[in-house]
């Protein structure tokens, strides 16, 4: 994993026409992600430059540096990323081509030649891995931008004074001298709403993010033009998520088990092949507690593991991640933090992203990298496990709720919804810790009051579409706190007409396979890790898994009421269940309990009058007023809090770049 970056077209108007030193600008800005060692590769009269940070995982030798050229010199390439199956690739390439002297055994030598002898889309066809490309066709004078199917690698790219520049995170773009596009507050207000910023847009106008499983060739005429073609998808999830369902799975849920742990097996031993020390996040749940037994189970040594935990009543997940490892034989490390250790690091937590972003695990996730990093440099997790297989609580309590509520006139959904809103959050949080075991089972995991307030925001919604769509914002109002006007966006309700006969559960697990978990989940994975220099692999994000998930049937996947039905079986091989079965709690701080206190000082600093009018982008009134309610306790707003804490705290580091 490494972080790449680059500029096409003239560029006369941004420092004189100096490709190298300008790429070098952008390629220091990623230092963080590839500390190991840099490379640039510039072909003047193609105008066109690439940059490449390198964290050296596969073939430490200088055979594997980067940017690289094929044998014939037809092409160049900048890879951030890992070709998993690297190995049967060059098997391929040999068998159609006969013998090839390689000059290295690296991943990306073999995806290169793949590129130049095979094609690009043949080879993307083909290919398992997590990967950002930059591909240079001399003879066609063409660049292609690729990014991996399901969006683990990020890629920014837009026109810049009349040329292209293009990176692995935004701060490449932002080290261009000249580079002042204007805040593209659609995306502002989206952030607001959901936490993260959805789609293909970003913070700045006239950048874009490459989306998941997309391609885009672009050449001089398109850039003189001042006009990007559109992406191209090179994978069509969704068509092959329907055909797998379609298809179907007609064998027992023994030979389901089966078929899982092998393909889960073969997926995460190709994700093990490493030059360096290697290992894996534990958080003691089903998806990473399963990652790391199949890796244990194909190792000859134990796996290194490591949890963080927080000394807070309900959320140190450490016991339940000891006790995992414990049993499944792994070196683990384990760390708990006090409160104060977890708060001290919350205010320069923004710094890793790129944009704003205020999924509030992004505090533990990036403690877990900076720890598990002392150790070693290539980590497994579990990600992507509850999107595929089922394991949010809104894919099987949501239609649950929806029934319910879609009897109601709208009017009385309506003011059902406002009637839950006005119940005080401290009166919630109290209530059900009095009554223990009694409490809905909704209401007793996690945070109950945030959990009320989403139903009271749900309940309105006039269809089942919206109704999804409000189940994963984070807001209840987002237009309320900016002082501009703004369009907001809406997650789709199927990515494609062919998914017609999907059931709620599907709709929602296809949309945020292809929204929620790029745009939120990956990308707080990605930041945190590639901060530390810590490469991240995710055995449940391999098309081969994916289709299967989607040939079985509702009750072999997620139909248990818990969800994940298939992955828990699979882990009862190998772990007792009453280690693993307990209620799901996420990757949680206690964003609202330590506003009030130990992050009060700090937040009052950006909360303060003069901070919210200074961007000239924020109804100060309306937020002073929701912070007010806050401490006081008479509401629970911490998710919407956040979410302004973490906008300042990227706009005060935008400010001083």
């Amino acid at each position: 994993m490494c972080g790449l970056t680059g500029v096409f077209g003239p560029i006369d108007q941004l420092n004189g026409g100096d490709y190298t030193s300008l790429t070098k600008a952008m390629s220091d800005a990623i230092a963080h992600r590839g500390p190991d060692a840099e490379g640039l590769w510039v072909d003047e009269e193609a105008q066109i430059a690439l940059g490449h940070r390198r964290l050296s995982i596969l073939d430490l030798s200088p055979a594997g540096a980067q940017p690289m050229q094929s044998q014939n010199e037809r092409f160049a390439l900048a890879l951030n990323g890992e070709i998993y199956n690297f190995i049967e690739l060059r098997e391929q390439l040999e068998a159609r081509h006969g013998a090839i002297t390689w000059r290295g055994h690296s991943d990306t030598e073999i995806l290169l030649e793949s590129f130049s002898r095979d094609g690009i889309q043949p080879t993307l066809d083909f290919l398992d891995g997590m990967f950002g490309i930059a591909l240079f066709d001399k003879q066609k004078r063409a660049l292609t931008l690729i990014r991996d199917a399901f969006g683990e690698k990020p890629f920014y790219y837009g026109l810049c004074k009349g040329c292209l520049l293009f990176g692995s995170e935004m701060r490449t773009l932002e080290a261009v001298p000249g580079f002042a596009p204007q805040m593209n507050l659609d995306a502002l207000g989206d952030f607001f709403k959901y936490s993260y910023i959805p789609g293909a847009a970003s913070i700045w106008q006239g950048v874009a993010k490459l989306s998941p499983a997309h391609r885009i060739t672009i050449r001089p005429e398109d850039i003189a033009a001042g006009k990007l073609p559109e992406p191209q998808a090179w994978w069509d999830m969704s068509g092959d998520a329907l055909t797998s369902r379609d298809a179907g799975f007609d064998g027992t849920l023994d030979q389901a088990i089966d078929r899982a742990e092998t393909l889960m097996r073969a997926g995460t031993a190709r994700r093990m092949i490493s030059d360096v020390p290697l290992g894996a996040f534990l958080s003691g749940g089903i998806d990473s507690s399963l990652t790391v037994a199949m890796m244990q189970a194909g190792a000859s040594t134990p796996v290194r593991t490591f949890s963080i935990g927080m000394a807070e009543d309900g959320f140190d997940e450490s016991p339940a991640a000891k006790a995992v490892a414990e049993h499944l034989g792994t070196d683990h490390t384990e760390l708990v933090l006090t409160p104060k250790q977890v708060q001290d690091a919350v205010p320069t937590i923004s710094g890793v992203h790129d944009e704003p972003f205020a999924d509030s695990s992004q505090v533990p996730t990036f403690l877990v990298a900076q720890m598990a990093r002392r150790d070693v440099t290539v980590a497994l997790s579990g990600d992507g496990g509850d999107e595929i297989f089922g394991g949010y609580n809104r894919y099987f309590q949501g239609p649950r709720v929806w029934a319910n509520a879609s009897r109601l006139p709208g009017p009385l959904r309506r003011l059902a919804g406002g009637a839950l809103a006005s119940i005080p959050g401290g009166l919630v949080n109290g209530a059900v810790r009095l009554a223990g075991s009694l409490a809905p089972k909704e209401l007793a995991a996690g945070r109950p009051a945030e959990k009320l307030q989403k139903l009271a925001r749900v309940m309105a919604m006039p269809n089942e579409a919206s109704f999804h769509d409000r189940l994963l914002a984070t807001s209840d109002d987002p237009l309320s706190i900016m002082a501009k006007e703004v369009s907001l966006s809406a997650l789709p309700s199927a990515l494609d007409t062919r998914a017609t006969g999907l059931s709620f559960a599907e709709r929602a697990m296809l949309v945020d396979t292809a929204t929620y978990m790029p745009d939120d989940v990956l990308v707080k994975v990605d930041r945190a890790a590639m901060a530390v220099a810590l490469e991240t692999r995710t055995p449940y994000l391999d098309r081969d898994l994916f289709r299967f998930a989607w040939s079985l049937p509702a009750e072999m996947r997620y139909g248990s009421g818990e969800g994940k039905t298939l992955l828990r079986e699979l882990l009862y091989r190998h772990v007792p269940r009453q280690l693993v079965d307990r209620p799901k709690a996420g990757f949680a701080i206690p964003v609202g309990r330590w506003l009030r206190t130990g992050l009060r000082d700090w937040a009052e600093s950006e909360l303060s009058e003069v901070a919210l009018k200074e961007s000239g982008l924020l109804n100060a009134a309306t937020i002073r007023q929701r912070w007010s309610e806050h401490l006081s306790g008479k509401r629970d707003h911490e998710t919407m809090l956040w979410n302004v804490l973490m906008f300042q705290a990227w706009r005060c580091r935008q400010s001083s770049r």
